[in-house]
């Protein structure tokens, strides 16, 4: 019972958390005369992404070695294929052209840079200093934009200029936004891990699934409501600035903190680094078809999220039926969706050019 209503609780807290965190971001964006997109890209990304630093930095103080990086790679290939998938086919979702040029290769190229210095089988505290000096350069990106790209903020009836809060006052209700949600996926987490251990799973199997999902699900809940709210900057910001987070600072600073090299365990080099990779290089096809998500890009998304799950359970089950599911999906439905949206990026290629 008590497994339960942390469950509950940390679900609630976090739809609070993400409801208060897009509002203030929208009209601080405003107040800042400034895209939503920027705030998604840093404030909202941050916020989504302490519950994986402090994952990490407890794995690694504990030589959890496994789950400190499998829950980075795990909640990666789940922010895209499900954060962003499920955000598609809640509305087709808007892609600025400043993302496609800049954010997404930015990356695509901080996932290569991980598994280019994982490649040895592990992460040492140099590869830790290498990861936060990316982590700077990437906002130092972020912030000369922030600084180029102000612009005039016209007055409407959703944000009148004389009842707008000031600045420190959307500031505090983010950071309350914020403060939900990691207080929230702290108790999810918790619960999860529990149920996790009392099954017997692996702590690659547990850091790749259990706390890779829980951990994702702030930034699962802003994409969402950001959705809803039709505010796709935000939507599509909070995952690309989640990510590169998750991979340069989480990764970055466990590497600093931890006693000894963060080992990487085979079957993350063999199959899940590349699919992290995979993932994220699928990304810049998508995002470049007419700059926007279709639903049946979506769709595609969370089919190939489907079949990562299979090959998890299948692989530390060896249930019979899932393999069964995952070889259905690989061979029919995921070539036919793939076709679709292969012909969908090759017919936005010619009308652009």
């Amino acid at each position: 019972m008590p497994t339960l209503i942390e469950l509950i609780g940390g679900l609630l807290m976090m739809i609070i958390g993400a409801e208060l965190s897009v509002r203030a971001a929208v009209v601080l964006a405003a107040l800042l005369k400034t895209r939503p997109l920027f705030l998604g890209l840093t404030v909202v990304a941050l916020g989504s992404s302490a519950p994986q630093m402090a994952v990490g930095l407890q794995a690694a103080l504990t030589d959890s070695t496994d789950i400190a990086v499998g829950s980075v790679i795990g909640s990666n290939i789940f922010n895209i294929l499900v954060t962003l998938g499920l955000s598609a086919l809640i509305i087709p979702l808007r892609v600025a052209r400043q993302m496609v040029r800049v954010d997404l290769p930015l990356m695509i190229g901080a996932t290569a840079l991980v598994a280019a210095l994982a490649w040895n089988g592990v992460l040492s505290g140099l590869d830790g200093v290498i990861l936060l000096i990316a982590m700077a350069g990437y906002l130092a990106v972020v912030i000369r934009q922030f600084a180029h790209g102000a612009r005039h903020f016209e007055a409407t009836d959703a944000v009148p200029r004389r009842k707008v809060w000031p600045i420190l006052g959307r500031l505090a209700l983010m950071a309350c936004g914020l403060a939900l949600l990691i207080l929230g996926s702290h108790l999810l987490v918790g619960a999860a891990v529990v149920v996790a251990q009392d099954l017997g799973l692996s702590e690659r199997v547990i850091g790749l699934t259990v706390i890779a999902v829980a951990t994702s699900l702030p930034a699962l809940m802003t994409s969402l409501v950001a959705a809803l709210r039709g505010e796709r900057d935000i939507a599509v910001g909070n995952i690309i600035g989640s990510n590169l987070f998750n991979l340069l600072g989480v990764l970055g600073i466990t590497s600093l903190i931890a006693s000894g090299p963060l080992s990487i365990s085979p079957n993350a080099l063999d199959f899940d680094l590349p699919v992290m990779l995979g993932v994220a290089v699928l990304c810049l096809p998508l995002f470049y078809s007419g700059y926007r998500i279709t639903r049946l890009e979506g769709l595609l998304l969370l089919g190939l999220y489907a079949v990562y799950g299979l090959h998890i359970v299948s692989f530390t089950t060896g249930m019979p039926l899932a393999g069964r599911l995952e070889r259905l999906m690989i061979h029919y439905a995921l070539p036919v969706l793939g076709i679709a949206v292969l012909i969908g990026t090759v017919r936005a290629w010619r009308r652009q050019h």
